[in-house]
Parts: structure tokens; sequence; C-alpha cells
């Protein structure tokens, strides 16, 4: 597949597409609503089941799938653009470093389901294969992604016929980082690779189509500045979507405790 030339893909300030970061502004929208209300069950304010109830679990699927799918478009940007390793080495370093925060934060507050595997963690490794694998054909990548997607729901009617040792593996620690568990593990987030590399690899695909040709209608579309308030919003809020990351649960839940506090001293 060819590439797009460097400059057909981006504004003309920045290099970035506004469509895109509001698209990904929309999804942190999205995870701020919902972390807002784990918040208040967490405090016992409102009482929710967020890791079983169908209604919850299936939020959290579909705001981690449009998050990972506009890493896989931004990365197929990056591929039309000609973005040198080393600028996506320097960019990927700041968000395992971020992951490690994660880390070391959510061990403070949950020693016993600290996050060791979260969506940082699984971004990190997943965006250094999609960047190495940039110019696989797209049936092979497509083909990649379905296997990723569709492997650990086979594995679960499959694996009563592996060895224990090696299901205890794969359910412990190290092991979950592939996705193919029969239990998941104890910690506040957890995405592995399968099947949430599949979901980057679409957008990395979908993307790398829509920019291959210097014009279209889907190259256009996305190519648009953002005029309306609330997409300028959403822009801004995705292009800044790392830093708003880290902070939104400090501000949600420490805001959440102050006022509790307040009332109760009221």
């Amino acid at each position: 597949m060819s590439r797009a030339p460097k400059t057909a893909a981006a504004s003309p300030t920045s290099g970035r597409l506004d469509r895109l970061d509001a698209l990904r502004g929309l999804a942190m929208v999205w995870m701020t609503a919902f972390h807002f209300c784990f918040d208040l069950s967490y405090l016992g304010i409102w009482a929710q089941d967020f890791y079983r109830a169908p209604f919850w679990v299936w939020q959290r699927t579909a705001i981690v799938s449009l998050f990972l799918f506009c890493a896989g478009l931004a990365q197929a940007v990056a591929l039309a653009q000609d973005v040198p390793w080393g600028r996506f080495l320097r960019r990927w370093g700041v968000v395992a470093a971020c992951a490690l925060a994660v880390s070391l934060g959510s061990y403070l507050m949950f020693p016993h389901s600290y996050i060791y595997f979260g969506v940082l963690h699984g971004m990190a490794a997943m965006l250094l294969m999609v960047r190495a694998w940039r110019g696989a054909p797209a049936w092979l990548l497509l083909g990649v992604a379905v296997i990723a997607i569709a492997l650990p729901l086979a594995y679960r009617h499959m694996a009563d016929g592996l060895p224990p040792e090696w299901m205890q593996w794969l359910n412990g620690r190290a092991g979950s980082v592939l996705g193919l568990i029969t239990t998941k593990p104890r910690t506040e987030d957890y995405v592995p690779l399968l099947p949430w590399l599949g979901i980057m690899l679409l957008g990395f695909v979908a993307g790398r189509q829509w920019f291959a040709q210097a014009s279209g209608s889907a190259r256009a579309w996305w190519s648009r500045p953002a005029t309306a308030g609330a997409m300028r919003l959403l822009a801004w809020l995705g292009r800044h979507s790392l830093p708003y990351y880290m902070l939104h649960q400090l501000v949600l839940l420490g805001g959440l405790t102050a006022v509790m506090r307040l009332l109760q001293l009221l």
C-alpha cells in the first residue's frame, strides 16, 4: 500500500487532525463520566457493581475500544507523515513512564489490586507492535486483528484441555498480560494484549486506508478543522489526553472526598 504525502493528513499548524483529536476527546469525556460514577460507588454514595453488571462492563469495553481505535488511527497518521522512530520513541517513553506512575499510585491506594497492566501499559506494548508492523499488508494485519479478538473467546472453551500448570501461569500476573485467562486477575484496570491489540490494529488499518490516497471523502472529512465550539473543546481535550488521563481521577476522587468531609463537618 502506498504512503500518503507528508502533509496531506496534517493540519497546517500542528500536524494533527482536529477530528481525530475530537474523537479521542469524546472517549475522555465518556471515561470521566464512567469514573465519576465509579468513584460514587467506591465512596459508598451510590451502590453499583462495576465489575460484573453488564451495563458498566460493556461501557468500559466501549470506552477502551474507542480509545485504542483512536490510537490506531493516530499511528496511521504518523505513518502518512513519516514520523521518525526517534520522535515516536520519545512519545512512547512518556506513555511508558505514565504507566509506571499509574502502577505506583494504584499500589499505594489499592495494594491488593493495583494496576500492573492497565490501558497505558497495554498501549505502550501495542504501540511498539503496530509501529514495527506498519509496512505489513492490510490483509495480514486484518487477519492478526481478527485472531487477536477471537482467540480469548476460543481459549475459554478449550482451556480445560490444557495442562493445569499452563492455565495457572496464564492466569497469573505475568501470563495474564497476554489475555488468555479463565479467571480475571485482581486488578483495578486490565487491558491485556488480547483482544485489545486487535482493536488498535483495526484502527490502524482503517486509518492507513483512509490516508493512503491524496484525495478521497474519508481523508477530506478527517482533515477538516473543528469549527463548532463543542468540537473545538473536544479536540483540545484529545490533544492533551495523556495529562488529562493522569490527573482526572485525582481531581474527581479528591474533590468528592473533600465534599464528603465538608458535609460531615456541617
